[in-house]
């Protein structure tokens, strides 16, 4: 007599509908609305909806929102819409799975803000934008920033998280310090006799800002490197504001969420823009984004018996998790609301910023540039870590590497035209030292 184990089979249709469920949970419901008001015609928007990418069979789904306020004409911020997400995507390799894909945001953020500041000055225009760009995977939320437009969060629970960092001279004293450690200066416009007026400015060229996009005729010092915060949201979601100085320079945080509260999206960006003129006036272009991220609808729950129903509601309201009965579905919506700092950083060193402590080993590739994702020659390739106060500390192999004029490109903005570093041979086999002057 043959004996058969004990086994509860799941027939095929229900685990896909399991999947389906899980998926909805898990994929939040993005609904946005912009609005603005043109005083100079400088500040452009970017957003694409439902962006798809290949994960292994199937097909994973991301946003972007993109705020782009332009000065000295809207060349640089017509220029970063156009170019900016294709050169962040092209700085992470096509075969990650979602959470590597999450993980890697940072970095490539860094490498396509970079790549576009780059791109952008070899057209010799003089141009230059501020950038809030914002990814949203599932409950992730990723903002990189530039200048002095700002991404903040409300999330369901309560709570303000702010997402970007303010780059104006006026209140980053950091920023101030790296400016004149570099060789710039600081300080106010001179009308003559000892008098100054108006915010802090970066000499040569007068800019109010330490990071933007273009700014070619201001000098070096002004980098494009961005501040990167990545959170990810529980599963009640939260209400996300993207807005230019316009509407900063009138209203606060509080002040532009307690303005719109219970609008929607859509009549919420327009209502700041509304309260931000009323307060200041239209000084400068005005630009608000409202991103509300929504939870999906629940799926039903089979009804109880008709005699039961109403204790059969109040039970399902208050019941305590059950370790038998409680699905993972069921599970996903009782968990305790928080938002969760992923990754944080806001250095304008790119050796700090592309270095050898990403977790993802395949992240920079051998044989190319990790900025501009040109290929490198063997031998060609300069460890980002060249001239660094720890190279010495770093087998002459350690990547990320970067082409002949990215390596410029990073001397430049460090305030060192002419430094020594090592330049490795990019092969198969361990490669030797060699200390050559760049």
């Amino acid at each position: 007599m043959s004996t058969r184990s004990e086994h509860h089979t799941v027939p095929l249709s229900v685990l896909l509908k399991r999947e389906l469920a899980n998926e909805k949970i898990e994929r939040p419901e993005l609904i946005h609305g912009q609005a603005s008001q043109s005083k100079k015609g400088e500040d452009f928007t970017l957003i694409k909806t439902e962006c798809q990418r290949m994960v292994g069979d199937g097909v994973s789904t991301y946003s972007v929102f993109g705020l782009f306020d332009g000065h000295n004409g809207s060349a640089a911020a017509i220029y970063s819409k156009e170019n900016l997400l294709n050169n962040v995507l092209s700085a992470i390799p096509l075969d990650l799975n979602r959470d590597e894909w999450i993980a890697a945001l940072p970095r490539a953020l860094v490498a396509g803000f970079v790549k576009t500041d780059k791109d952008f000055q070899e057209r010799a225009q003089m141009s230059g934008t501020t950038v809030t760009f914002v990814i949203i995977e599932g409950w992730v939320v990723t903002v990189a920033s530039v200048g002095d437009s700002r991404c903040i969060l409300e999330a369901a629970e309560g709570g303000i998280y702010y997402l970007s960092a303010d780059h104006r001279l006026d209140c980053n004293e950091e920023e101030r310090s790296r400016i004149t450690a570099s060789g710039g200066e600081v300080g106010r416009l001179n009308t003559g006799g000892g008098a100054e007026i108006g915010p802090l400015r970066c000499w040569p060229g007068g800019l109010c800002l330490s990071r933007s996009i273009g700014d070619r005729d201001v000098g070096e010092y002004i980098v494009p490197v961005p501040y990167v915060k990545q959170v990810k949201l529980s599963t009640s979601g939260g209400r996300l504001i993207i807005s230019s100085d316009g509407v900063w320079d009138a209203l606060t945080a509080e002040a532009a969420l307690d303005c719109c509260r219970s609008m929607s999206a859509d009549a919420a960006a327009t209502q700041i823009v509304k309260e931000s003129l009323h307060a200041k006036g239209l000084r400068d272009d005005t630009t608000c984004i409202v991103i509300d991220i929504l939870p999906q609808e629940k799926p039903p729950a089979p009804l109880p018996p008709p005699k039961k129903q109403g204790k059969g509601v109040f039970k399902s309201m208050f019941r305590k998790k059950s370790t038998e009965s409680t699905s993972y579905v069921d599970k996903e919506y009782i968990e305790p609301d928080v938002v969760e700092e992923l990754f944080e950083e806001g250095s304008a060193m790119l050796s700090e910023r592309l270095d050898t402590k990403y977790p993802l080993c395949n992240m920079f590739r051998l044989f190319t540039c990790a900025v501009c994702q040109v290929e490198v020659k063997p031998g060609e390739g300069i460890s980002i870590h060249a001239g660094s106060c720890n190279a010495g500390k770093l087998r002459p192999w350690d990547g990320p590497f970067l082409c002949l004029s990215c390596q410029e490109k990073k001397e430049a903005m460090e305030g060192k035209r002419h430094s020594a570093g090592i330049v490795v041979e990019v092969n198969s086999q361990q490669p030797s030292t060699g200390i050559f002057a760049i």
